[in-house]
């Protein structure tokens, strides 16, 4: 049994499609009990629903909510034509979230062929307007990423070429249906630079670049171009945040060269002007033996959501723990029970759904999942500045 997650005292229990198409897991028969890990999960997740299937992707994931939920974008490999063999590289798409019931519509891909991408963002100041990291072109290297059976391990790769772009989702499409070609925004092709989001306003662009041998941290002023350093630590630092209010980071971590990532946040810090200067008060919320990675904001900034090997390599499930300061450990709890890996969870603006990439489906591929949060977490009151 799990012990109920504590936030602020209040007990939380909760607290990788074809338009038309849902799924979810089906209630069990009054004569017939629901398996264990049914029952362990439906504490924190109910009305679990399957928004990609297999028929149209090999894998998809990672996928991200519109500022009104309306959309999401996500990485994903499509169903080869007949004879033709899978894409090596994640393609990037956009779909419609439509409601009642929940399913996606109007699913279209906005990455260039051939082209490795990962990481979609979209921009708040610009709602039709989305960033990720891409090759734009094939990339040099062409291992392909992704679960290597004999390990058992994920393996991802850093493209030199990749860099972050963005996409107007209203462009007109070529003449062969391609999407436009997408403008730069970091890096320049020379060094990874993925992992991209973006303070609740826009202005600033969060990101990680190997372009100093190491995953460093930098956020970018959209509005003036300056790029400042916010964490140099020695290994990987990637896969930053910004809170719902902008006054935090989270992010993962390598820090003891290890492989075993690790979550961490820390406070951002602003002149007088309002521009992003550094980071302080880095405090780590994971310390153990496992691969800890995806950390992601509750609306309320109050909890991450995080994916961990603790129950094993072929089985991630998702965590959550709380981000405020405290003498003693963290107050943590597992949100996830299901056989498969679950990994990747984002919570809705309204901190009231969870959509995350899981092996749960009737065919073993990764696909993507939403489901409604027991306790919810709404948005805090306060706005990035």
């Amino acid at each position: 049994m799990h012990r109920p997650f504590i936030v602020a005292g209040i007990p939380l229990a909760m607290c990788f499609a074809f338009a038309g198409c849902q799924t979810s897991l089906a209630p069990p028969s009054p004569t017939t009990p629901p398996e264990p890990w049914v029952r362990e999960e439906s504490a924190n997740l109910t009305s679990p629903v399957q928004l990609t299937f297999p028929d149209r992707f090999v894998k998809a994931g990672e996928a991200y909510f519109s500022p009104d939920a309306s959309m999401i974008v996500f990485q994903a490999v499509e169903q080869p034509t007949a004879g033709a063999s899978p894409d090596d590289f994640y393609s990037m798409f956009v779909a419609d979230l439509r409601q009642n019931p929940i399913r996606l519509e109007n699913i279209r891909r906005i990455s260039l062929p051939g082209s490795a991408n990962t990481c979609g963002w979209f921009d708040a100041s610009h709602p039709r307007r989305v960033i990720f990291g891409s090759t734009i072109t094939p990339p040099s290297n062409k291992e392909a990423p992704g679960y290597q059976g004999a390990s058992g391990r994920y393996k991802w790769q850093f493209p030199v070429e990749m860099r972050v772009v963005a996409v107007d989702l209203d462009a007109t499409p070529g003449s062969d249906g391609s999407p436009e070609k997408p403008i730069t925004l970091a890096g320049d092709g020379t060094a990874y630079t993925a992992e991209c989001t973006t303070t609740a306003d826009g202005r600033w662009l969060l990101y990680c670049s190997l372009a100093s041998g190491q995953g460093d941290i930098s956020v970018k002023d959209l509005t003036s171009g300056r790029v400042q350093p916010l964490v140099a630590m020695p290994g990987y630092d990637g896969g930053p945040f910004f809170s719902h209010s902008g006054r935090r980071l989270c992010y993962r971590s390598d820090r003891h060269g290890d492989s075993l990532l690790q979550v961490f946040v820390c406070d951002v810090v602003r002149d007088d002007s309002g521009s992003i200067t550094l980071t302080r008060n880095e405090r780590q919320l994971t310390a153990n033996e496992y691969v800890n990675w995806a950390p992601y904001w509750s609306p309320d900034d109050e909890v991450l959501f995080y994916a961990s090997s603790e129950i094993g390599h072929d089985n991630y499930e998702i965590f959550a723990v709380s981000t405020g300061a405290s003498d003693g450990p963290p107050e943590r709890s597992r949100i996830t029970f299901a056989p498969g890996a679950d990994v990747l969870p984002v919570i809705d603006p309204s901190g009231r759904r969870m959509m995350w990439t899981s092996k749960r489906g009737a065919v073993p591929s990764s696909q993507l999942w939403i489901a409604d949060l027991v306790t919810p977490h709404p948005p805090s009151s306060g706005a990035a500045p």
